[in-house]
């Protein structure tokens, strides 16, 4: 159902630079031209690239606010009051509310944590979350991954007596919350040298403040980097810098000395301790605990994160993983329900952008669901139900168009709008649904092109089998940890074709596994895996060529390592001009 792609290869690398560094560092070719393009080009960078280090955190006083965050914290702890440490539902907030409690715990007795409920309250600071904090006695709030546009609700808090501490990474608008402390690397007026932090990299950065303010070793850090890595991987920010440093100890930590409740997720997901990646992290990890928030509460996964007991981890975690799993059965009716009204014609709008509505539909699995229109169709989708008496869903774009800026242009017809670039929610009354349909189509129609309707595999570099050796691929891992900004490299290999041992796997056969020969290299035989493409089965089992588009990735199963080829996208050859 999905467009062809086209495939992208990216121009070169500076031939001297890549020389030179090659021949520094004594690796293949390919690699270095992979190492310039990421920026690294001697051996100093190319020494900090491969063997982070923790020492090149930076200082968490850079930011703008840092020490009266630190003061106001260090104030309530010395008299005994009580904090509350306040996140938003999805994982980048659960796992911040989980680490700054954490790490506060042992500090103090006097404290708690609030999660939003995403239907009752919706995201970000409530009134209600407000209310609840000031009846229970709270003096401090600690808002983490949100609260840089709550003007009217850090006034409210004020007005109760209660100070806020903001700890956001989303942009901030022309007026600031008149919180004790506003910590936002994305601050016009903050000098922090790295911008993009996860909401809980800077709860991350307030608890690293504290502790060296109060000579608290950094040690005593460590062990919340498996939170910090699950929120980097899940919350899609770049993996360079900071990170990149935060990921690769993550990683470990996650590995070797998982906390109880997220040992419970890779035991409920059957993954391998000891060998996770990022993609576990991305792909497993990340929606079971999204799912709580989608389809219970966000409290219970801060629950999991915070539990120090095996068997209430493995409780709450085997609750978790029933609402992740209702959550993919309801997020595939919903979808099969969308793609029916786009095939017989009863969605709002399927010319330039798809629109779909359905009053019955689950608010917490619509964003999945217009990701997965955009998939099949490749165009802007918007996903929208029923709730709280209002029409809500949320949108998803394609590469290069600004999907936000369309619906922007439709401002007047909502009650409220948020988002970015590629991904939007909205919020509108019931009677502006038609006008709304007709107004995004056609803004949509008016500034998107062909080539953006197009989907598109940027390409790293072209590659002979011959080249993955065990250094080649010795040292490709240590480009980990993966992520925006560092994405797995992409490959292009010609003219290749199945050993004759090729079968159609997974539920319904719709996926491949090949073992793969090229053409000039017919000892070199490498096993591959093709999701959701078995409609190429019959043409590669009668022996016919192939090119392919892939990553290079290691797979673990019952103590086993192999390489595998990932393949993104396949041509035929007779398709080849």
């Amino acid at each position: 159902m999905g467009k062809e792609c086209r495939w992208i290869l990216g121009d070169s690398a500076d031939e001297a630079k890549v020389e030179r560094l090659s021949a520094e560092i004594g690796i293949d070719r390919v690699l270095s031209e992979l190492l310039v393009k990421r920026g690294v080009e001697t051996f100093e960078q190319a020494l900090a690239f491969f063997r982070p280090n923790l020492d090149n955190l930076h200082n968490p006083f850079l930011m703008k606010d840092m020490d009266k965050a630190v003061e106001r914290l260090e104030r309530a702890i010395n008299r005994g009051e009580r904090i509350l440490v306040y996140g938003d539902y999805d994982v980048d907030g659960t796992t911040a509310v989980a680490l700054v409690y954490s790490f506060l715990k042992k500090y103090t007795k006097n404290l708690g944590f609030y999660v939003p409920d995403r239907y009752d309250e919706g995201y970000g600071v409530s009134i209600k979350g407000i209310n609840w904090a000031a009846e229970n006695g709270y003096k401090l709030i600690i808002t983490l991954d949100c609260g840089i546009k709550a003007i009217d609700k850090v006034e409210h808090a004020r007005q109760k007596g209660i100070d806020v501490i903001i700890c956001d990474h989303h942009l901030p608008e022309e007026s600031l919350p008149a919180a004790v402390a506003v910590l936002d690397p994305k601050r016009e007026d903050c000098n922090y040298p790295f911008d993009d932090l996860s909401g809980c990299g800077v709860g991350f950065k307030l608890v690293q403040a504290y502790a060296l303010k109060n000579g608290i070793p950094f040690e005593e850090l460590i062990p919340l980097l498996d939170l910090l890595v699950v929120s980097i991987s899940s919350d899609l920010v770049t993996m360079v810098g900071e990170n990149r440093i935060l990921s690769h100890f993550g990683l470990k930590q996650l590995n070797e000395k998982p906390r109880q409740g997220l040992l419970a997720m890779i035991t409920l997901s059957n993954l391998e301790p000891g060998h996770l990646n990022i993609d576990d992290i991305v792909f497993k990890i990340g929606p079971r605990i999204n799912a709580a928030g989608r389809m219970e509460s966000g409290q219970m996964a801060v629950e999991l994160l915070i539990a120090t007991d095996e068997m209430q981890a493995m409780q709450i975690g085997s609750k978790i993983n029933d609402n992740n799993n209702e959550r993919k059965s309801i997020d595939r009716e919903i979808t099969q329900e969308a793609l029916e009204m786009v095939q017989n014609g009863t969605c709002l709008a399927c010319e330039n952008a798809t629109v779909v509505y359905s009053e019955s539909w689950n608010k917490g699995v619509v964003g999945i669901v217009a990701s997965r229109l955009v998939e099949a169709y490749y165009k802007p989708a918007v996903v929208l139900t029923k709730s709280n008496g209002f029409v809500t869903g949320s949108a998803r774009s394609v590469q290069g168009f600004d999907l936000y800026e369309a619906i922007e242009s439709c401002a007047d017809l909502m009650e409220n709008f948020g988002g970015h670039v590629y991904a939007a929610g909205l919020t509108m009354k019931e009677e502006n649904l038609a006008e709304f349909s007709r107004r995004i189509d056609k803004a949509v129609g008016e500034k998107i092109t062909e080539e953006m309707l197009t989907p598109v595999i940027n390409v790293d570099a072209k590659l002979d089998f011959a080249h993955i050796t065990p250094k080649f691929i010795r040292i490709l891992k240590q480009f980990q940890p993966f992520g925006p900004g560092n994405s797995n490299p992409v490959f292009v290999t010609d003219n290749v074709y199945d050993s004759g041992n090729g079968r159609k796997v997974g539920a319904g056969g719709v996926h491949m596994k090949l073992d793969l020969i090229q053409e000039s290299q017919p000892y070199h035989q490498i096993a591959a895996i093709a999701f959701n493409m078995s409609g190429f089965y019959d043409y590669i089992k009668e022996g016919n060529p192939i090119d392919i588009c892939y990553s290079i990735v290691e797979n673990y199963y019952r103590g086993n390592s192999i390489i595998q080829l990932r393949i993104k996208d396949l041509k035929e050859r007779e398709d080849i001009i």
